[in-house]
């Protein structure tokens, strides 16, 4: 028996064990030196793997070194994002997570990166756990916020919250199943509603596919809270990549579905039942036997639909889609010619994304005149496999719309009738109370007047899975007037009076000018920009009065040397002639022409080839050399540092910012942009806009409500569904025409918040706001817009008749019931570009 009290011997085992202690802390040492020593000398990816090493061998080291590891991991990930090595970045992510995986900035900021990178469904789960890691993180819910309106649109809500809409197809499909469909497949279930219907009334078997991942999971967990979860065989899987038996054991009496857009086919329903009928649905009826069992036939519900189309005069409309003026802020814009959206019913259209855009009708500014009667498009039955798979390839079918109305022609408004069986029927035409909106088909060509009895001829197709309605001619008097696709040129313009029709058509042979001949293309939201002359019109006179200070200190410091250039740079998005126009107005300039110096030195940093070419033709026909107007980015190495000097020595002398998206949100990180344009400024130099005012006003609106958040059990036919995809509701609305948003306003509008771009010292990050409540009503919203100050004497609102920017509201959680003369308490927080409001009545 061993001594009990004898001293353990030190093996040599244990000895290796200190040799090797003492090794492993060598090299832990030695690797965060040289990790230091490779972020002194910005060698970031050598600096993350000796991060690694030393601390995946001494975790004890993590909290103490978690900073300086997270500098180095996103300065390491920003580099590999800009040499495009996407793996790389993502595995570099994958490792970190590994040493920190509740470390919720790192959590977040891979989020970032896939977001940007197109992985909308993963990127949501990044935001959601870094939300769940701390559910106060502000990056983190402002980020998950925007992902969630991507992950479930909007429209979700206000179709959930249509009882009326639920309603008819539970009606459709009770009887269905009752009538023998025993077994259901439910394509694009989305909550899964549609398969609880199915089970509800009864069918042996119910089955439901969905491809978004995020919708999935959330069909998942409503399934569970409902009961069902193991009487609905769900998959994650699109309809067309599901075979029998490996996803349903065999073929199903009844499809029922809802993947239709506002252009009716424009999310695959055509083919996704044509595959259906081929591979997952039993045989259609056969009416040579009529006695043949429902459960041994298929069918679909909604059974049909009917499309209809009106021609609409409509403002709104028209600037989006084609530009309107033919002069902005001094600069002569006839020169480019035809310019038009992306937006093209035409199946040869380059660049067009679909043939048509959506708008709601009845909200639109200005409202709409119709033209023509409405018409019958086309009618489609769902439960004839011929028909579908004919469809694509059915010839052209020419219509003639007489037309009742004189104005100006400037697109066909297109809704349908879904029949989901004999009895039931779904409308999504302007003047139904529906959640849909209607598909926009706009008319591109020039202004087209037509009058009372001229006939428009429309061509309806059906390509690339698409319906298309194409104005092609427009008959007057007997005369045919051909209205080309805007990509192959001008058009003839249409005048209602036919006398001076022929005299333009003379002036036209006479003339020897030579006509614009090119098209461009810009985004419906860059067209509606040049549209608005009033912004490009305060512009240019505040850029001319800086001009003239800028010229008369430098004539008068220098009067015997060479005048130094003024400097002007525009970071605005997309497309912009800010930057042209500052050139112009010194090619403009009397004094400098008299004196032959030009001082403007003009950047713009829009990328696109075809906007660099626009600027350029413009900068010719203006006026402007053709060294007055450089773009900026091919000056600067790397594109995401954009603010920098215009040369080592050099300041600039004016930085136009991009400060508000045309959705109403401030745009991200734009304090921090308006920090590092101030320190490049010369003295005496400015930042376009200088401050920006936020005003809003309290309203009751039902609208926003439903559009934000499932409205309880009563919507959904009593199934528990809105707890689970109110999880993606966003307490900010955006993308509103408040102008025409169904609303009481409840107070007068008030000032909320300030930002000063010049002056950091005079911002604040919480604001309080006391209203006076002028209406008695329930508080569930603060719509908000701003007032751009572009210097002390010219500004603009967002919120004007021709303003090219949408409005935004703060949707309460719960609504504040207010009565008149009340005042209601407003904390008002912006951090970064993320604006939150609370509201509590003043005791």
């Amino acid at each position: 028996m061993p001594n009990a009290t004898t001293r353990p011997k030190r093996t040599r085992r244990h000895r290796q064990t200190q040799r090797e202690d003492a090794a492993r802390n060598e090299l832990v040492s030695r690797s965060l030196e040289s990790a230091q020593q490779c972020l002194f000398s910005q060698d970031y990816g050598t600096a993350f793997v000796h991060y690694l090493l030393a601390l995946n061998l001494a975790p004890a080291l993590r909290d103490f070194a978690n900073e300086s590891f997270r500098f180095t991991l996103f300065k390491w990930a920003d580099e590999l994002d800009s040499l495009g090595r996407i793996q790389d970045l993502f595995d570099c992510y994958e490792q970190a997570m590994e040493l920190f995986p509740v470390d919720e900035v790192i959590v977040n900021s891979m989020g970032e990166h896939l977001f940007r990178m197109g992985f909308r469904d993963e990127a949501a789960g990044h935001f959601y756990k870094a939300l769940k890691l701390r559910p106060d993180f502000p990056e983190a819910k402002e980020n998950f916020y925007r992902v969630a309106n991507w992950l479930v649109e909007r429209w979700h809500f206000l179709m959930l919250n249509d009882h009326g809409r639920n309603h008819k197809y539970q009606l459709a499909i009770k009887k269905a199943v009752e009538g023998g469909c025993s077994s259901v497949l439910d394509i694009g279930t989305g909550t899964g509603i549609l398969g609880m219907c199915a089970k509800m009334a009864g069918a042996a078997e119910v089955y439901a596919c969905e491809l978004s991942k995020t919708m999935y999971e959330l069909a998942c967990e409503v399934l569970s809270a409902n009961g069902m979860a193991d009487s609905i065989k769900i998959v994650h899987l699109k309809s067309l990549d599901m075979e029998i038996p490996k996803d349903i054991p065999n073929r199903v009496s009844l499809v029922v579905t809802e993947t239709v857009d506002a252009g009716l086919f424009g999310e695959g329903i055509i083919e996704s039942l044509i595959h259906a009928w081929k591979h997952l649905l039993l045989p259609p009826p056969n009416f040579r036997e009529p006695l043949s069992s429902p459960s041994q036939t298929g069918r679909v519900i909604p059974a049909g639909a009917t499309v209809f189309g009106v021609a609409v005069q409509c403002h709104e409309i028209r600037r989006h889609h084609r530009l309107c003026v033919s002069s902005l802020g001094g600069l002569d814009l006839s020169v480019v010619g035809q310019i038009y959206s992306p937006v093209s019913c035409f199946a040869d259209t380059e660049d067009s994304t679909e043939p048509y855009t959506t708008e709601r009708l009845s909200r639109l500014r200005g409202g709409y005149t119709q033209l023509t009667q409405p018409f019958t498009a086309l009618d489609i039955d769902f439960n004839n496999v011929q028909e579908l798979e004919g469809l694509c390839s059915r010839e052209v079918m020419q219509m003639r719309l007489c037309v009742t109305r004189e104005g100006i022609l400037d697109a066909l408004a297109v809704w349908f009738q879904l029949h989901l069986d004999q009895d039931n029927h779904l409308s999504t035409g302007p003047q139904e109370d529906t959640c849909w909106e209607q598909a926009i088909y706009p008319v591109q060509t020039p202004f087209n007047t037509v009058k009372c009895g001229d006939e428009i001829l429309v061509e309806v197709s059906c390509k690339d899975s698409y319906l298309r309605l194409c104005c092609i001619a427009i008959v007057r008097d007997g005369h045919t007037f051909q209205m080309d696709n805007a990509t192959k040129g001008p058009s003839k313009i249409l005048n209602a009076n036919p006398e001076s029709e022929l005299c333009s058509a003379l002036a036209g042979l006479q003339t020897t000018q030579e006509k614009p001949s090119g098209a461009f293309m810009l985004e419906s939201s860059e067209i509606a920009l040049l549209n608005n002359t009033a912004y490009h019109n305060s512009f240019q006179k505040a850029m001319s009065k800086l001009l003239v200070s800028l010229k008369s200190t430098r004539r008068s410091q220098e009067s015997d040397t060479e005048l130094d250039p003024i400097y002007v740079l525009d970071v605005s998005e997309g497309f912009s002639v800010l930057s042209l126009m500052a050139a112009q107005l010194d090619s403009d300039s009397s004094e400098d022409k008299q004196n032959s110096s030009r001082l403007v030195q003009a950047y713009s940093s829009v990328e696109k080839e075809h906007h660099q070419t626009m600027l350029r033709l413009l900068a010719k026909e203006n006026g402007v050399l053709e060294s007055a107007l450089e773009f900026w980015l091919s000056h600067v190495e790397d594109d995401s540092a954009v603010l920098q000097r215009p040369s080592i020595e050099k300041l600039w002398s004016a930085i136009i910012l991009d400060c508000i998206e045309t959705c109403g949100l401030i745009r991200q990180k734009l304090l921090e942009k308006a920090t590092l344009a101030r320190c490049l400024l010369e003295d005496g130099g400015q930042i376009f806009p200088e401050r920006i005012v936020i005003h809003g006003m309290l309203v009751e609106s039902d609208t926003l409500l439903l559009e934000s958040a499932v409205q309880g059990t009563e919507p959904t036919l009593g199934f528990n569904i809105a707890p689970f995809i109110n999880q993606f509701t966003v307490p900010v609305h955006m993308f509103l025409d408040l102008s025409t948003l169904e609303c009481t306003h409840l107070s007068e509008p008030v000032e909320l918040f300030a930002l000063d771009l010049m002056n950091n010292t005079a911002n604040y990050t919480d604001k309080e706001v006391k209203v006076q409540v002028s209406t008695s009503g329930k508080v569930t919203a603060i719509p908000f817009w701003y007032q751009i100050h572009l210097d002390s004497e010219q500004s603009v609102s967002t919120f004007s008749e021709d303003s090219h920017w949408k409005q935004a509201a703060v949707v309460l959680q719960q609504p504040l019931a207010v009565s008149r003369g009340e005042w209601v308490h407003l904390s008002i927080r912006l951090h970064k570009s993320s604006i939150s409001i609370t509201a509590v009545k003043q005791e």
